[in-house]
């Protein structure tokens, strides 16, 4: 008589059970109905194993087609709850009963099985890892290689060099759909018998595994139209001496830093930095965490590495917060909940560590607007270091102020301002602070920034001097005032040999450029408030034209004119509330037709 044996899922979803049958030729499978639910939810769910447990079904059914084993189905199909709890082993107990009730050798790849098994008294037959696949994803890595890219139907591509420095290069043979499949049933089961790997994510069409140091995502139909596994490793581990700090910045480090951004584009070089920094923390005796979707860091094992608790960070932080570590990594920070989880920890004293992808060093701290107060974000974050090319390309440094922002004059206008500097050259680059409703960011431009400072009072001066002559005043990009007054006072102002125009430069101590003001420039807008709406009156000329409102001739509302020539604005808008700021202060309302 043939012999009779009952796979579980384990031998399924890796190939091992078909490789055995054919050592076996000819026997009877009985195939549980437990099983099949199982391997169907899975697929269902879009997960690997799923996909990779038809492919092992298919190979028994044309073993059956071609007379070499005889194939059945037993058992009745679980209930939902039990295929739910496939992993507290309900699944695998009906499996097992299949086995006692059949007389059969249960096969499985799962220890826990084999010893259940065994105590019930039904013979077992457990088998080791697959061997089968032809390359293991390790082996595709040379000295050099940054990652590999696997995709059915083409050739291997290979990152080779280091971040900024790299090449791509191909490998010899096309890939199969098979080839991939083993490759990945080999991924997955390693991963689930590994300590030191795991399977961060599975779901449908795609699957993220941690195996030792190289970071695999797995793709699928219909996340991707072709299988395709993309590996990466870590080509290189450095210390923060291979940096060459200044010894000011290693002292920010060590005593000041607690909210440090390590950002930068994708291969800049940041987890790299990262790991090293989490290595000096840890070397001055403080206590290190890192967060990880998924835990690729290289680090040492007196740094526990975390992740993601059922599938939530923000239960992770909650943990870290009874830990309370001296420092944590957090890689990376991109969901609105990593900000909120980030800034829960810093906010509750923990140092924190975060890495963000972007393109300009300013960009990763612009990414916390909207997510975090503004007043919040400089007791969150203190320090921001851009990686390229692998090397620290800027540094920044977040003070709190209150003052009046560069560019303004009056004092009802100080206000918090969070002001962003480079920490190497301790220049003024940025200030943050709020608008009216909005929070602006804005350049501060050293060399014009006095320029700006006075243009109120220049514009006084201007004004009195040119009180009968309609003229537009602005500052151009060389630092010069630019006057613009109608073509017929041109040579007025000018005057003979520029006399005229020396000895009004000489009144507001700056160089002036003459320009025609247009007809259409420095037009006055009549306003009309009306309950919750705004009319601001162009004139039936100007009908569905653009129309740029300026207030104190700065561009402020960009519009187009009705057919009566009125544009019609709310409020209780941003713009609606600067005109009515602007009218509250006598401030000058003009516009001017835009281009077309």
């Amino acid at each position: 008589m043939d012999e009779i044996f009952v796979p579980d899922t384990s031998v399924i979803v890796d190939g091992r059970f078909s490789n055995f049958l054919m050592d076996h030729f000819p026997c009877h499978v009985i195939i549980s109905e437990a099983l099949l639910a199982e391997i169907e939810h899975q697929a269902n769910e879009g997960r690997s194993i799923g996909f990779a447990g038809l492919e092992e079904l298919y190979k028994l059914r044309k073993f059956m087609d071609e007379g070499k084993i005889v194939l059945s189905f037993y058992g009745k199909r679980p209930s939902e709850w039990q295929i739910k709890r496939a992993k507290s082993g309900e699944i695998d107990d009906l499996i097992r009963q299949v086995a006692l009730e059949n007389n059969a050798t249960l096969v499985t790849g799962d220890y826990v099985q084999k010893s259940i098994g065994e105590i019930k008294g039904i013979r077992v037959l457990y088998l080791e890892t697959n061997k089968t696949v032809s390359k293991k994803i390790e082996e595709y890595f040379g000295e050099d290689t940054m990652s590999v890219h696997l995709k059915e139907g083409t050739f291997p591509r290979f990152k080779v060099g280091k971040p900024g420095d790299w090449r791509v290069v191909y490998g010899e043979n096309k890939l199969t759909r098979e080839d991939l499949i083993n490759l990945i049933n080999d991924i997955v089961e390693r991963a689930k018998n590994d300590d030191k790997s795991i399977i961060e994510m599975d779901i449908r069409g795609a699957t993220v595994v941690q195996l030792g140091p190289i970071r695999i995502v797995i793709t699928r139909p219909p996340v991707s139209e072709a299988i395709e596994v993309t590996a990466v490793r870590p080509t290189r581990k450095l210390n923060l001496n291979d940096y060459e700090l200044s010894p000011e910045m290693l002292e920010r480090l060590k005593n000041k830093a607690e909210g440090i951004i390590v950002s930068g584009r994708p291969g800049a070089g940041k987890s790299t930095f990262v790991q090293a920094l989490a290595e000096f923390y840890n070397s001055m005796g403080k206590i290190v965490k890192t967060l990880e979707k998924p835990r690729d860091l290289q680090v040492s094992e007196e740094i526990t590495q975390l992740t993601q608790i059922e599938g939530s960070m923000e239960k992770t932080g909650d943990l870290l917060l009874l830990v309370r570590p001296d420092y944590t990594v957090y890689d990376e920070i991109r969901t609105p909940n990593d900000f909120v989880v980030f800034t829960d920890l810093r906010l509750a004293g923990v140092g924190m560590v975060g890495v963000i992808h972007a393109s300009r060093a300013i960009d990763s701290i612009q990414r916390f607007i909207g997510k975090v107060d503004l007043g919040v974000i400089p007791q969150v974050l203190d320090t921001v270091i851009f990686m390229e090319n692998g090397k620290i390309n800027q540094i920044l440094e977040i003070n709190y102020v209150v003052k009046i922002p560069s560019g303004m004059m009056e004092e009802d206008l100080a206000r918090p301002v969070i002001e962003i500097s480079d920490f190497i050259e301790k220049k003024l680059l940025y200030e943050m602070y709020t608008f009216g409703e909005q929070i602006v960011v804005v350049p501060v431009k050293e060399n014009i920034e006095s320029k700006i400072i006075d243009l109120n009072s220049i514009i006084k001066k201007i004004d009195k001097e040119l009180d009968d002559i309609p003229h537009s005043v602005n500052i151009g990009k060389n630092g010069h005032l630019i006057l613009r007054i109608p073509e017929d006072f041109i040579g007025k102002i000018i005057g003979k040999s520029g006399k005229n125009v020396k000895k009004l430069e000489e009144n507001i101590g700056m160089p002036i450029d003459i320009e025609r003001l247009e007809n259409n420039e420095g037009r006055e807008v009549q306003v009309e408030i009306k309950g919750n709406k705004i009319n601001l009156y162009i004139g039936p000329e100007y009908r569905n034209k653009m129309i740029e409102i300026y207030i104190e001739d700065t561009p402020s509302i960009v519009a187009r004119a009705s057919k009566s020539g009125v544009i019609q604005i709310k409020a209780d808008s941003l713009q609606g509330k600067m005109i009515k700021k602007a009218l509250t202060q006598g401030s000058k309302i003009e516009f001017r037709v835009l281009e077309g």
